[in-house]
């Protein structure tokens, strides 16, 4: 009877042992992550899959950690998929979970089974309670990153230490804060008498624009130039041709190649200054947009191309050197110089 005894306490005490053990290697094997909206979140030591949950998201991603993302929310077209080492562009369409035309749902998430997933752009409450309902329905970590642009830098580095990446993040955080502080010392000596009034036109029918505060508009704000659409606050908002004639912005700026073609030919549209001075521009948008399409980190080499047409006499340099360097250190692949010389020579991208 004693000898049973001493068996069962041994037992149990064994038992007690591995709980502790295994409790404290769980303890070990996690870390705790605050993103930018001040939730403290539990993740696992080691990450080496993400889903990210929108498209800024996954261009951060990419430029950071590309062997981690598990996949794009929209599958690479071939045009775009030529700018990216081609192991990235085959990655598979996963969705996304948020923004317009969210097209992922809890299974497509599970099925990839990522260690987090991520976004970047608003920190508003309604983000925050799809991040919490999402985590709850998966048990999948959940975090939301700043996307503001001006913020680039600091979601860099902060997504750098939850990926295990900060070296990378460093470098990159480091040529954000150098691009910036560059165009925004050029920037200041543009008196105030020069900064074009400017109206962003989206979509074929060049109708849908930025309202004031619209993170779509970053770029412009950062620039000095004036969005004839900034009164209004909101994001994107449908407009009229009569209002954009009412507005008569100096300068045109358009997303869209189909509205880029179709403006010359619109007598309607030949009443706006900007058409009539041929200052419509369309950005470039290989493999991710250079002005919006998406709202993310893509918008650095975008800031120099638009510094260019507003203001060619403070950036009167050639964009290629840079270009190559950006796509280089974001996109994991210079450019040829054909692809260069394709990208900035599309109708529209650069002044006639």
């Amino acid at each position: 009877m004693i000898h049973t005894l001493r068996v069962l306490c041994l037992a149990v005490a064994a038992n007690a042992l591995c709980f502790a053990a295994g409790q404290a290697a769980s303890a070990q094997a996690e870390r705790r992550i605050t993103d930018a909206t001040g939730r403290t979140i539990a993740v696992p030591a080691r990450i080496e899959r993400v889903y990210a949950a929108g498209p800024p998201a996954s261009v951060l991603v990419f430029a950071l950690a590309p062997d981690k993302l598990i996949g794009w929310t929209r599958a690479m077209r071939p045009d775009e998929a030529a700018f990216l080492p081609q192991r990235y562009a085959a990655l598979p369409e996963l969705g996304r979970l948020t923004g317009r035309g969210n097209s992922a749902n809890v299974e497509v998430v599970l099925r990839g089974n990522p260690d987090v997933i991520v976004d970047a752009g608003s920190t508003a409450p309604t983000f925050v309670s799809l991040a919490e309902r999402v985590q709850a329905q998966t048990g999948i970590p959940y975090l939301l990153f700043d996307g503001r642009f001006d913020a680039t830098a600091d979601t860099l580095r902060r997504l750098g230490a939850l990926l295990g990446d900060e070296a990378s993040a460093r470098a990159l955080a480091d040529y954000v804060e150098r691009s910036l502080a560059d165009v925004k010392r050029r920037v200041a000596a543009v008196p105030a008498a020069r900064q074009p009034r400017v109206y962003y036109a989206r979509g074929p029918n060049g109708l849908q624009t930025a309202a004031g505060g619209s993170i779509n508009i970053e770029v412009l704000d950062f620039i000095g130039a004036r969005n004839v659409a900034g009164d209004s606050s909101g994001g994107l908002i449908n407009t009229s041709l009569e209002q954009v004639l009412a507005w008569n912005p100096e300068v045109i700026i358009t997303t869209d190649p189909n509205f880029y073609a179709a403006v010359w030919k619109d007598a309607r549209w030949s009443a706006v200054a900007a058409v009539r001075a041929k200052r419509v521009h369309l950005a470039p948008h290989l493999p991710f947009g250079w002005f919006d399409f998406p709202p993310g980190a893509n918008r650095i080499i975008g800031l120099y191309w638009i510094a260019r047409i507003l203001y060619p006499a403070e950036f009167p340099e050639d964009l290629r050197a840079r270009v190559a360097e950006f796509y280089r250190l974001f996109y994991h692949q210079e450019p040829a110089a054909a692809r260069i010389d394709q990208l900035l020579g599309e109708p529209g991208v650069m002044p006639k």
